[in-house]
């Protein structure tokens, strides 16, 4: 069976270029965002998008539960992060492991998980206009 798909929105290649470019943005806001609302909320979301993102790139069928499941890893994460897993794990002084596994617990950062669990299935009809939209622009000038 070929699951290939013909259409660059939803393969693979966008996949691969919206992680590529999160994570550069993700990056970025760790080096140089020292505020209280773009590092700890906006960061949190970039993340849950990116590693939807990295998941798409290698499985191309569609994946129902994906956003679910996406959602409770980082709730994993937050709750890692109330019970402070970097200053248990005796990594307080490690600046990598204080950006990968984060520092401040945020019950809003977990509903914004949840307001991106529910928009994902719009996503996936917006993916379908524009793929639709493709497909005629294609037809009609090549």
């Amino acid at each position: 069976m070929d699951n290939r798909n013909d259409t660059f929105i939803g393969s693979r290649w966008f996949y691969a270029i919206c992680f590529a470019g999160l994570f550069v943005v993700e990056t970025l806001i760790a080096l140089f965002v020292r505020d209280a609302f773009i590092r700890p909320y906006m960061g949190d979301v970039l993340v849950v998008i990116l590693i939807y993102c990295f998941v798409r790139m290698f499985i191309t069928r569609p994946l129902r539960w994906l956003p679910l499941w996406i959602f409770l890893f980082a709730c994993c994460i937050e709750t890692l992060q109330y019970l402070q897993l970097v200053t248990l794990l005796g990594l307080q002084n490690c600046t990598l492991a204080r950006v990968v596994l984060g520092t401040s617990f945020s019950l809003f950062a977990m509903l914004l998980g949840v307001c991106l669990c529910f928009l994902s299935d719009g996503k996936r009809k917006i993916i379908y206009v524009f793929t639709s939209l493709e497909k005629e622009i294609r037809e009609m000038y090549l």
